[in-house]
């Protein structure tokens, strides 16, 4: 027999307890809102990631007061990253370089999520966010055309929570989301990823690797305490393959690469290989009467560029007074235009490191167009710095947008702009 249990009202219910719903949660608490977290695993908790952080995800992470906490658990700290073309161009490029930005530090940071998420949890608990773990949520409650809460199942028992705001942070395949009517997955694009940590991977360093290839890329990086993430992302007629026995897949594909071969082959596996896809997501919008999206959930196109957790971390940030305006609008229509410039601001942020992400790719899963780009940035470090700035989240994306740029990626070199001086910029900041 089916145990109904009405809990007691909140203000905000933020479903999902990870990057994204901790710092919105965070954000909100810190600012005196009444915010409940649902999750339905119980931390720590493993999570298929790419694990990295921007340097401009750190000033987050600072501001939340959980930097330290991340540095002293182990996390790893990355120069920048190292792009191997299909045809065997290298591409490196420089957090700290001569282009005159500058993010909130010269490096980025890798750690593992069943840590991370621990301590950003813990600092929205900190800040006065109630936190329940073990608590699925199953589907959005309404009345008159509002989401007014969200359904829950709690130890075998069916819950109703009820809230002013509910808050969509879960992820990729967002019940949220799906209940809004507002997810919408490309059918073009279908990328599927299996992520492991290794020990032992010989030649590891300062730098996050990313190796590409026609049948998908391979991401390497430091993440501390002796561990490498290792995220293999592949089209979905491969993936497929990889069903069966999503280990011995992973196994076969980087040992299968010339290049990485000898470097695993003294490398253990730790833990299971954890399965995720299909990317290429994205919300119609990011909100609607009584809720919005954050995080993966609002948007998720490719792990390629590492824009997952710095995207999540901000789009909290960006949230969370919108979401504290709508708890304290005096009508619906407050409320609904609180949210909706929640949506604008969202977009104006992220819109132009979408359409490099779209770029990214396109180049990724066209070979020939790959190995065009990626001969121009191996021999010019000061465009591949560039390009590394804006996936380091404190270059403008519109520097790699510019008609010059594009252009000297596509050309021959007899026929590219010539390059700008570097030093002749001041140093900038984002």
């Amino acid at each position: 027999m089916l145990r109904l249990m009405t809990r007691d009202r909140c203000e905000v219910i933020v479903v999902g307890g990870g990057p994204a719903g901790s710092s919105v949660a965070w954000a909100l608490a810190r600012d005196g809102v009444d915010v409940t977290v649902i999750d339905r695993a119980r931390f720590p908790r493993d999570k298929p990631c790419g694990e990295y952080l921007s340097p401009e995800a750190s000033r987050i992470l600072a501001d939340m007061g959980a930097l330290a906490g991340c540095e002293a658990a182990g996390a790893a700290q990355l120069a920048g990253m190292m792009i191997r073309a299909p045809g065997g161009a290298v591409i490196h490029g420089d957090f700290s370089a001569a282009h005159g930005y500058h993010g909130f530090r010269d490096r980025g940071l890798a750690l593992r999520r069943n840590i991370l998420d621990v301590i950003l949890l813990d600092r929205a608990r900190a800040a006065g966010a109630q936190v329940v773990e073990g608590a699925r949520a199953t589907d959005l409650l309404r009345r008159g055309g509002r989401v007014v809460g969200v359904t829950t199942v709690e130890d075998g028992v069916t819950a109703e929570r009820r809230a002013a705001v509910v808050i969509g942070a879960d992820g990729l395949r967002s019940m949220v989301a799906r209940r809004l009517g507002l997810a919408r997955h490309s059918r073009l694009v279908r990328r599927y990823a299996l992520v492991a940590h290794y020990h032992g991977i010989s030649g590891v360093g300062a730098h996050g690797e990313m190796h590409v290839h026609s049948g998908g890329y391979v991401g390497l990086a430091d993440v501390g305490l002796g561990l490498t993430n290792v995220a293999l992302v592949v089209p979905q007629p491969e993936a497929r393959r990889a069903s069966g026995d999503p280990a011995a897949f992973l196994n076969d594909w980087v040992t299968s690469r010339p290049q990485l071969t000898a470097r695993f082959r003294d490398a253990e596996r730790e833990g299971s290989v954890l399965a995720t896809g299909p990317f290429a997501s994205r919300a119609r919008r990011g909100w609607a009467p009584g809720a919005a999206l954050v995080g993966d959930a609002a948007d998720f196109f490719d792990p390629f560029t590492g824009e997952g957790i710095y995207a999540a971390l901000r789009g909290g940030e960006i949230l969370a007074p919108a979401a504290a305006a709508a708890v304290r609008a005096r009508s619906p229509r407050d409320a609904d235009r609180a949210l909706a410039n929640y949506d604008l601001l969202r977009r104006r942020e992220f819109g132009g490191k979408w359409t490099v992400e779209r770029l990214v790719g396109l180049a990724v899963g066209w070979p020939a167009l790959m190995d065009r780009a990626a001969a121009t940035l191996e021999r010019r470090k000061d465009m591949a710095d560039l390009l590394i700035g804006v996936a380091g989240d404190f270059v403008p994306p519109r520097e790699v947008l510019r008609a010059r740029f594009l252009l000297s990626l596509l050309l021959p070199p007899t026929l590219q702009p010539r390059p700008r001086d570097p030093v002749a910029a001041a140093p900038r900041h984002r």
